[in-house]
């Protein structure tokens, strides 16, 4: 086969399908998943489309996305029009809100909010709400459903954790012998004091909320349920942890955080400027500040349809 033209390659690599190097015209095609969810149908689907339109191959990305492999550029179109027919399309790449992932979150023990469910909702107001919204660089968002950070929220872009924030009513500890929540604490957090009452270090709690309702005598409860948010983490080989916001926020505050982040981020950063860059060029206060205290949401359309500046 006849080698792709070059603009070509750029524009499909924006519809999904990246260019497999050692061959002159096969590519490889993400379609795109809800957070890795698929029904039946759809898995079938793209089995079936791998098959017919690529070398039989699929593989999964580490955004949960399926890449199905060796599709010859001819058989690119095809493609997607059988995509079409179970609801699935490509996508996923560019300088674009990337696909969303997430944990199991209550389907695990230590979860403490439905991370697929959040993720969903991020997924249909971000990559898909603003899919068509160009950004300064990629910009990735994961859910965690607990402080274990499994799906590692604290190295994306924006990072949601899910927290549960004890409190201690020490007139109903008992000093008990053998405290079930001094002793099933993993941070060690939860410790007697010289009274012999139970108390929790704060600098050491993670919020897993491990020790809510373990106490008999119900000296401890919850004092908020929400989630974190840690902003500027990244992969790669300059890989970073995140910054956190101050504060725990509802499911609901956090969507909107969520969007203002993307549009100060939109509004400050250079082109081909990643946001923990633009971090470290402001500083994590005053992003914070801007992310927190700004007009952003009331200025969206001017900051979407803003020109992205080249840094000199």
């Amino acid at each position: 086969m006849a080698k792709v033209n070059p603009n070509d390659k750029v524009r499909v690599k924006g519809m999904g399908f990246l260019h497999d190097r050692n061959t002159d015209d096969e590519f490889n095609g993400r379609v795109i998943t809800e957070t890795g969810m698929m029904t039946a149908e759809q898995v079938v689907a793209v089995g079936e489309a791998a098959k017919k339109f690529g070398n039989g191959n699929a593989a999964f990305t580490s955004r949960m996305c399926v890449e199905i492999q060796g599709i010859p550029f001819d058989n690119i179109e095809p493609l997607q029009e059988f995509l079409d027919k179970y609801g699935l399309y490509t996508g996923g790449t560019g300088d674009r809100v990337r696909p969303v992932v997430a944990c199991k979150g209550k389907t695990c023990v230590f979860g403490l909010i439905p991370s697929v469910d959040v993720a969903k909702e991020i997924h249909d107001r971000f990559y898909t709400g603003y899919r068509n919204v160009e950004l300064p660089h990629k910009f990735k968002i994961a859910v965690g459903g607990c402080p274990n950070n499994c799906v590692k929220p604290d190295l994306n872009d924006i990072g949601i954790i899910g927290q549960r924030k004890p409190a201690v009513s020490v007139e109903k500890c008992k000093s008990c012998k053998k405290c079930i929540v001094e002793s099933g604490c993993l941070m060690n957090a939860a410790r007697k004091n010289s009274y012999d009452k139970i108390e929790i270090n704060r600098e050491v709690c993670n919020l897993c909320g491990k020790c809510i309702k373990n106490c008999p005598f119900k000296c401890i409860d919850e004092e908020i349920n929400g989630v974190k948010i840690v902003i500027g983490g990244r992969w790669g080989r300059e890989g970073k942890k995140g910054k956190y916001l101050s504060g725990i926020y509802t499911l609901s505050d956090a969507m909107d955080i969520i969007e203002k982040i993307i549009l100060v981020y939109k509004d400050n950063a250079f082109k081909k400027e990643r946001f923990a860059d633009m971090i470290d060029r402001l500083g994590c206060e005053a992003v914070e500040k801007a992310v927190l205290d700004s007009d952003s949401l009331d200025r969206k359309d001017e900051i979407i349809n803003k020109e992205i500046p080249k840094k000199n």
